[in-house]
């Protein structure tokens, strides 16, 4: 057996060499050998770089195609003030053009930090009749200053924080003191009922309320 395995082995080479030696010294390409290519020592050396896909960076690239640097990131939005908050909101289109006509847009986006207690349309529309477009007139606009800045509180006041002052009181922008009533989780100022709390601003923070509340007459 180890006999018969040796000359199967040996059987190839044997033949190889009788073919070289009758050929007159042309060689016998080995089977599965092109003989139209180029020796091995002849062929170009692909770039390294380029058979991983890489540019010469050193990043992975699309087949066929240059790097691609990436994007720059979006920036980050910016938080919206009060006033551009309430100003997003349909719910105080009346508040903004009061704020507008007592020309206090420049102090409420002021740095603050500010705690607003905000009406919405329908408590300027409980207002008795006529209340709000007097308000409006230009003649008006000092009174209407002090009824706007008497629903503003200096600092961020958020709402566990008015939870805490029941029985207490705020003092406003204005100069005058704000009453706080706290009856379990229901908040009133001034007699107005809180509905909606820590609208976060950049400047400062908005409560809703359900009336215009009036500074105490002098």
């Amino acid at each position: 057996m180890l006999t018969w395995k040796l000359a199967t082995r040996l059987a190839p080479l044997a033949l190889s060499a009788a073919l070289i030696g009758c050929g007159g010294g042309d060689e016998v390409a080995p089977e599965g050998t092109d003989l139209g290519a180029a020796p091995a020592g002849d062929m170009p050396s692909p770039d390294p770089m380029e058979r991983l896909g890489m540019d010469t960076e050193g990043e992975m690239a699309p087949a066929g195609e240059a790097a691609v640097e990436p994007a720059e990131p979006a920036p980050a939005e910016e938080a919206q003030d009060i006033v551009d908050i309430a100003a997003s909101n349909p719910d105080f289109e009346t508040l903004v053009a009061a704020v507008q006509a007592a020309d206090l847009v420049e102090t409420l986006k002021g740095e603050g930090p500010f705690t607003v207690f905000a009406p919405t349309d329908d408590a300027f529309e409980a207002l008795p009749e006529g209340t709000l477009d007097d308000l409006l007139l230009p003649e008006n606009k000092e009174k209407l200053a002090s009824i706007l800045t008497y629903h503003v509180v200096p600092g961020k006041v958020m709402a566990a924080d008015v939870l805490g002052m029941g029985g207490q009181s705020a003092t406003s922008v204005e100069g005058s003191d704000i009453p706080i009533e706290v009856d379990g989780e229901t908040v009133t100022v001034a007699g107005a009922t809180v509905t909606a709390t820590d609208i976060e601003a950049s400047n400062g923070v908005i409560h809703v309320i359900d009336a215009v509340i009036m500074p105490p007459a002098e």
